[in-house]
This record gives C-alpha cells, structure tokens and sequence, in this order.
C-alpha cells in the first residue's frame, strides 16, 4: 500500500510512518522542518524527505492513502492537491482505526495518566511476551517505536488523546476509536484554546464513553468525581470497574504496594502513579493477565519518559523531570517527589509553555498546585505568549493565581539558569516540570549540579 505523509516530522507522524514502513508500506513523506529524534530516524529507514517544504507534484493518482498531520495548515499546498485529486486522506488517529477494526481495541483515555498508564499495560505485556499492536505518547525501555502495527496480533492498546483529529477534522482524536475495552483516569480541565468551557470539555469524554462498543467494558477511577459522575451517567450496555488507589506505604525512599502476597516494592511512586497502577492492572486483567502475573512484571517498570524520570541521584541530592503542565498534573507530581522524599527540601519549577498554562483567563486554575514545594519557581517566555498571538501575561497575575507569597518567578532564561545553578541543593530534591526546556536549558547540566 502506498502512504503519503503531510507533516511526516511530528512525534506521532513519524511512529506511524516507521510502523508502516516496517509492515511493509510504500511510504513517502512531506515537512517543513524535521527536529531529532524524528529526523536521524527516519533517516535510518530511507523516509527522510531529500528536502524539507511542501511539494503539490509529490502528490499522485496512485497514492491509496495520505495521512495529514495536526502541523500542516488547511490550505496546505500538498493537502489541497490531495483534495483535487480526489485521495483517500485520513487523519492520524482515524488511520489508525482502519489499522485495528478487526482487533480489540483497548483505549486510555483521561487528562493525565494516559501515557503511564498505556506505558505500564505494553511493560507488563511485554515482560511476559505477550505481543499485542499499541500507540503510546512516550518512548519506552525496550521498544523501538511508540506505534506497533500488525496483521496477526488480537489486541491494539491506543492512548486515547482528547485533542483535534486533524486540521480539517475538528473531532477529538479519541472519539474515532470505538474502544471495546476503555479506561477514564481523570478529567481537568485542559485544551482551552479548543474547549472554551469545563462542561465543553467534559461533553468529549461523556461521547468517549458513550463509543464503547456494546457488551465492552469501561474501567473508571472513581476517586475522581467528574468521571465517575460520567461512567455512572453512560447508558450504553457495558460492563462498568470502579478502580482507586491502592493501599501503599513509603519506608526510606522505597514505595511499597500492599499485593496479596505482602509489601511489595516498586520503582514508581506518588500517590497518581499507584492509581494509575490499579487501573493499569484491570486493563491488564481484560487482556488476560491474572493479578499475580501483573504484580511481577510491575514491579520492574521504570516510569515512562518525562514522567518523573530520574534525571540524576547523588547521595544527598536527586532531580527529576516530568512532562507536568497542566494544574492537576502539576499538583499531583509535586506531591508525589515530596511523599516520596519528606525529609528533604523540594525545590519545584514549573514553566508555563503550553497554550492554556499561557492563558490570563486559565492561570486561576493553578491555585494551590505547588503548594507541596519549599521552593515554588515559575518561569515564563514572554516570546512564547507573543508567538501564541495570546495577551500578554504579567508578573502579578502569575503571582495572584499560585497563591503563594514566596513564589518565585523567571522570564528570562539566563536568569533561571543562574538561580539553578547557584542554589544550595543539599539534602534536596530538584523537580523540573515543563513541556519545553526553559528556553533552552541543558538537562546534561542539570545532572552535574547533582553530582
């Protein structure tokens, strides 16, 4: 079958496009700019475009499918040929139903532990060889790419994005997969920019569960009063699992899970990432894993990247990173790096960069989220909220939505860099949460302020 890829650079785009390519599909590709890793990817399979730009001639009659990607624009020149000639385009996420109709599709959804949670479900899948099709939003230990694509395997696990389909399809990504087996791990408000109001947003999710083909179960934490208003609310025929966080202690730095064969130590940890564990185990008990088999292989996972990954560890000293933007995220890991270190100081720092975080309107939602830091730093581009065409963001309203006077606040980056570099770190730990890098900090350095 012969693919073509509008926007091929993109961290899903390309995953899917090397999951093609390795199932033996013709594939070409279009961006106009390609960033690592994609690039020397794609460039080991032969996929790289010889140059970047878009390319209407590319665009041919005996193309069978084009994939557009969220960063193309609508009137894209090579989109708009694709219209003309009357080709097959799909988006990214609806590909991917026409890839897994026949499969069971098992699908996580919610606004935070999706990628955890579909991390941990392929861990324990493939610690006991158990091969099973998936998409996940993270790069995991022991698997080459984040899309699987096969003709022979029963199972497709799809982490299930609440974001737009497409330029031109304006469908939430997980409302195209019809899950048979689906999971809600939490609902906040997030995607602004998008869904102008909580109950705008919490409608998608109410049409997620509503899609659960019939006779197929939903999993549901129900610790989380919106979701569990929305699971108990579906009327559709389907078998409904309650699941909350499970019992667990912390001794000396180590997390141990209550199990039926006693305490058992794990490598994550926070209160979040346990019930993301329970959910995870019941996802696993549908796909046919006993409860037994799922402890064994769980105990080994690591954390999916960005998700309070282990940047560095002396004996006095640790940090992490974490992919944290959102404020229930924000809050939740906060909490969960000073449960687990209650005896040391955290030193928290949150960079506001995604759309929503930038918004004047939305920063009250941030109330309280690093209120489990000793030190609460923010840092800010005002560049960023210019190129996001938002207004302008101030000091002080950053200041009045944390609600804390000791806030420290950042917006040049040379500034944030020396107060990093400069603070007494001793017996702390160092917790850097952002989807950017705080224009342009290097997280190698970071790890020598450990040592």
């Amino acid at each position: 079958m012969r693919t073509h890829f509008i926007a091929i650079g993109g961290a899903a785009m390309h995953n899917l496009a090397l999951a093609l390519h390795n199932k033996g599909y013709q594939v070409t590709g279009s961006d106009d700019a390609i960033f690592e890793p994609s690039k020397s990817r794609l460039e080991k399979k032969g996929l790289l475009p010889l140059e970047m730009g878009w390319f209407p001639e590319k665009i041919t009659q005996d193309i069978e499918a084009v994939i557009l990607g969220m960063h193309a624009k609508a009137d894209n020149p090579e989109l708009l040929k694709a219209t003309a000639l009357g080709l097959k385009i799909y988006s990214y996420p609806e590909f991917l139903y026409e890839q897994s109709k026949n499969k069971t599709r098992v699908v996580i959804g919610g606004s935070h532990g999706k990628t955890t949670i579909t991390s941990m479900i392929l861990h324990v899948m493939h610690y006991h060889n158990i091969e099973v099709d998936y998409m996940v939003g993270a790069q995991l230990e022991g698997f080459d790419t984040m899309v699987h694509l096969t003709e022979k395997n029963d199972f497709i696990v799809l982490e299930g994005d609440e974001y737009l389909s497409s330029p031109i399809d304006r469908r939430p990504k997980f409302h195209l997969y019809q899950p048979n087996i689906a999971l809600l791990s939490g609902i906040a408000w997030d995607h602004i920019n998008v869904f102008p109001t909580f109950d705008n947003y919490v409608e998608q999710f109410r049409i997620f569960t509503n899609q659960i083909t019939n006779g197929g179960v939903l999993i549901y934490n129900e610790e989380d009063e919106t979701v569990k208003e929305v699971a108990e609310s579906a009327g559709n025929p389907i078998r409904k699992i309650p699941y909350q966080t499970p019992s667990y202690v912390v001794e000396n730095g180590v997390t141990l899970l209550d199990t039926p064969e006693g305490p058992m130590p794990i490598e994550v940890f926070g209160a979040h990432n346990l019930n993301n564990l329970a959910g995870a185990k019941w996802i696993c008990q549908c796909m046919g894993v006993d409860e037994a088999d799922f402890y064994e292989a769980i105990a080994s996972f690591k954390g999916a990247s960005k998700r309070l990954e282990k940047i560095a560890e002396s004996k006095s000293k640790v940090a992490y990173k974490d992919f944290a933007h959102s404020p229930s995220k924000v809050a939740a890991t906060t909490k969960a790096v000073k449960s687990q270190y209650p005896d040391r100081k955290l030193v928290a720092c949150l960079e506001l960069h995604t759309y929503s975080s930038l918004n004047a309107e939305f920063l009250k939602e941030y109330e309280g989220a690093l209120d489990s830091a000793d030190v609460a730093v923010v840092f800010y581009s005002p560049d960023a909220v210019k190129i996001k065409q938002l207004e302008e963001v101030t000091y002080e309203q950053i200041a009045q939505s944390f609600k804390r006077k000791d806030l420290v606040i950042y917006t040049n980056p040379a500034e944030f860099k020396q107060f990093l570099f400069s603070a007494d770190l001793d017996n702390s730990a160092l917790l850097l949460m952002s989807s950017g890098n705080y224009g342009g900090l290097n997280f190698d350095e970071v790890k020598e302020l450990i040592q």
